[in-house]
């Protein structure tokens, strides 16, 4: 009976420390916090670049937007703000795997399930990258995240997402949160989609969300920019 008892305590401990190492996308109370603000600013889509700790990749600790045109269905960037976005990340010594690999939006509905367009942008825009991470959130606050590496026979892993307290943290600032959403984000009258040409063959099914995210960086900045693919030729040392 005790034999039997420290079996199962010693299940439930190498259970515990399997969760424990389990990978998890996590946030501090503060990049939390902000991301809420900015989703329910406004009945766009809203998106941006998720800032990681230096010695955590996976540990988020702010969203930064870029300017960018939103509509409730899209979200498409300013390629030279995405660009000087870069080269402040750089001056302030951070790594490209600390801000060019978790690309964040929101969704307006309650679905935080990656549109077709969605996947497209993620493969084309970081199919280069040893490894990327797309965060959606919805407006019920539902969530989706998911891993992507592309060394090796590459895969994909779906991460839970919760918010990690075990860190310093700042207060809110709602006030700036709101003059950077200004700053950045302007609403089209019309879906970007929708000026888009027609394309022959299109399934009528596909969903038009962020078509046209990235469009024009993810084809010249990045393209012209090695360096933010693989660290191993990044121009600074750290």
């Amino acid at each position: 009976m005790m034999r039997q008892k420290v079996l199962e305590t010693s299940r439930s401990l190498r259970e515990l420390d399997r969760m424990r190492e389990q990978p998890a996308l996590r946030f501090s109370p503060t990049a939390w916090a902000k991301l809420l603000y900015l989703r329910d600013l406004g009945e766009t889509e809203v998106g941006g670049f998720g800032i990681s700790a230096a010695d955590d990749p996976l540990y988020v600790e702010d969203i930064e937007l870029v300017r960018q045109i939103c509509t409730g269905v899209s979200v498409a960037f300013d390629d030279q703000a995405v660009a000087d976005f870069f080269d402040r990340q750089v001056d302030l010594g951070r790594r490209p795997e600390q801000f060019a690999r978790t690309w964040v939006h929101t969704h307006p509905g309650n679905s935080p399930e990656p549109s077709m367009v969605d996947e497209d942008t993620f493969a084309r825009v970081f199919g280069r990258t040893d490894w990327a991470l797309m965060f959606i959130l919805a407006r019920r606050g539902q969530s989706y995240c998911r891993l992507r590496f592309n060394v090796g026979p590459g895969g994909d892993l779906d991460l839970p997402v919760r918010v990690d307290y075990a860190r310093p943290f700042a207060a809110s600032n709602h006030a700036a949160w709101q003059d950077e959403y200004l700053a950045a984000v302007e609403v089209a009258e019309t879906p970007l989609f929708d000026r888009l040409p027609p394309q022959p063959g299109a399934a009528a099914a596909l969903e038009p969300r962020d078509d046209d995210l990235f469009s024009a960086w993810g084809h010249s900045f990045l393209d012209d920019q090695p360096e933010f693919f693989h660290e191993r030729e990044f121009p600074h040392a750290f």
